[in-house]
């Protein structure tokens, strides 16, 4: 690792130290204060459903700012990145750590002094919604203070050959021939994760309320239409589908300058998987591996990974050429 990428990882990652830091120090600071078991969970009222130990809440700060420092890291390095992509990731590595560290921070805090149950639990306790708002605002100052430290950085260089180009491969159609091209692309662990995500939404229903079983319903139904999406590229672009009609994202080949084949990593370049909105790119990652890059008439770049994006590439460049011819 160079001088620059140390520099790009130290302030990545510095916000997912200091929030953590400040968190366990006022933990630390009010520890003989706070009940063995902390009020840590509320409902939409800001009443108290669920407690948890002191450890346990140690615990969770040091997994979940762990967890997405490291996530940050590995982005600003691996990631191919222009200038404002760069900062916007920077800059929301921030807000992130600085929304969830403050909400860490109410949830010890409201709990100061409370009284405790015969099994420790503190009782009386409950968190304003007000904090929300806060939060929120903490995270926008944040946002503002990691654009400011990233601009301070070389600005990382834009990757060669990173989009498509104007001259890439063709497919030969006789003059009023019609071409499509068509594939499924799936990923092993997208209906396993579909049926974890609704049982979780069945029990939800029994244990709790529908309520909260909704949400996890209506995500476990999302996944389980894109476990084997269908990639289809025409006359009419690119079109990405699932199981149901809706929802179906499509790019309309008028608006398409150029496609190419690439490997693409979905985690460096789009942040994860799923559908993916970056600065300067969209995307449907189902995973990392070859894929659909088409460049927009707007400069922004549309992908999305799937087998046999060489064939699909040189299709759309036909079509685009054929548009043009009968302008």
């Amino acid at each position: 690792m160079n001088r620059r990428n140390v520099g790009r990882v130290a302030v990545a990652v510095l916000p997912f130290v200091l929030a953590p830091a400040a968190d366990l120090i006022l933990f630390a600071a009010r520890r003989d204060r706070l009940p063995a078991q902390l009020a840590s969970h509320f409902v939409g009222d800001g009443q108290v459903d669920d407690h948890a130990s002191q450890g346990s809440y140690v615990a969770v700060i040091a997994v979940l700012f762990v967890g997405t420092g490291a996530l940050w890291a590995l982005m600003s390095v691996a990631g191919k990145f222009t200038a404002r992509g760069y900062r916007t990731l920077v800059a929301s590595g921030y807000a992130l750590a600085g929304g969830i560290g403050y909400l860490m921070a109410v949830v010890m805090l409201v709990n100061v002094d409370a009284t405790e149950d015969a099994q420790g639990r503190a009782q009386g306790v409950s968190f304003p919604m007000w904090h929300m708002a806060v939060a929120l605002g903490v995270a926008a100052l944040a946002f503002g203070l990691g654009l400011l430290l990233a601009a301070l950085l070389p600005v990382p260089e834009e990757p060669a050959g990173g989009g498509p180009a104007g001259d890439g491969a063709r497919i030969a159609l006789a003059d009023g021939e019609v071409a499509g091209w068509a594939r499924s692309a799936g990923a092993w662990w997208l209906p396993p994760l579909a049926l974890v995500v609704l049982g979780g939404g069945i029990a939800l229903m029994f244990t709790a309320s529908w309520i909260a079983a909704v949400p996890a319903l209506l995500v476990g139904l999302l996944f389980a239409s894109f476990a084997r999406p269908y990639v289809s590229v025409d006359r009419r672009g690119i079109t990405v589908s699932g199981v149901l009609p809706w929802p179906r994202i499509r790019v309309p080949l008028d608006r398409i300058e150029a496609a190419s084949s690439r490997n693409i990593k979905a985690l460096a370049e789009y942040g994860g998987w799923g559908y993916r909105i970056g600065p300067g790119r969209t995307g449907v990652m189902i995973r990392s591996g070859e894929g659909i890059v088409a460049r927009l008439s707007g400069g922004r770049d549309f992908a999305v990974t799937v087998d046999d994006s060489a064939t699909a590439a040189a299709l759309l460049n036909t079509l685009i050429d054929q548009r043009r011819t009968e302008r």
